[in-house]
């Protein structure tokens, strides 16, 4: 499996190297749950991205991880149809919440194994990917549940890699400043975090880790 976590979304001049040329596939499957409080942003946003995607040669479907809610043992057979998972960003504590009450940490195991398979996401997509939240709580409220989230459902990381990702730092974003004192405070405490701005994308493939 390979990760491309990126600050800021992609556009379709430039294909990522983390993205393989053959698929198995050929499918990317889109998560819009970090935007599950805003409703009205998911139909433009899903357009943006799946219109991005499908110049990399994906076909684009919806990945809602509220259909998985009650019925967490069906997502791994879901995944293995994919090729491609793509998260986007919003409220990164919204986001962990749909992925721990799904089972999605467990199902994304299951895809270890598999070269062609590759998990990626901008902003808060990619900030779920580390071992926890610490410091996002600067900018994203960790209060927000949307309807239909069980309140008990802890906001849980995918811990694919050992630090945090900072999104946004000292970019023209307006949650560019909420990201400077997230890497002031994670770096105050020793906590092993890495700064993107927007722009940059963290290639991961194996022990191979790349910026561009």
């Amino acid at each position: 499996m390979r990760l491309l976590l990126s600050s800021w979304f992609l556009t379709p001049d430039s294909r990522p190297s983390a993205l393989p040329a053959t698929l198995a596939t050929g499918r990317a499957g889109i998560v819009l749950n970090a935007l599950d409080e805003y409703g009205p942003s998911r139909t433009r946003d899903y357009a943006r991205e799946s219109h991005t995607l499908e110049t990399f040669g994906y076909s684009c479907e919806e990945l809602d991880l509220r259909d998985y809610f009650a019925a967490p043992a069906e997502l791994p057979e879901r995944l293995d149809a994919l090729d491609l998972v793509w998260t986007l960003g919003g409220n990164a504590f919204v986001l962990a919440r749909a992925m721990t009450q799904a089972g999605f940490r467990d199902a994304l195991q299951e895809q270890l194994h598999r070269p062609e398979f590759t998990y990626g996401g901008y902003s808060a997509g990619a900030c779920v990917a580390g071992p926890d939240l610490q410091g996002i709580d600067l900018i994203d409220d960790p209060t927000v549940l949307p309807e239909g989230y069980p309140s008990t459902t802890a906001p849980e990381c995918l811990r694919l890699m050992p630090y945090r990702i900072v999104p946004h730092w000292r970019s023209e974003h307006r949650d560019a400043q909420g990201a400077e004192r997230a890497a002031a405070h994670l770096a105050e405490r020793g906590l092993p975090h890495r700064c993107l701005r927007d722009g940059e994308t963290l290639n991961i493939q194996d022990t191979t880790t790349t910026v561009t």
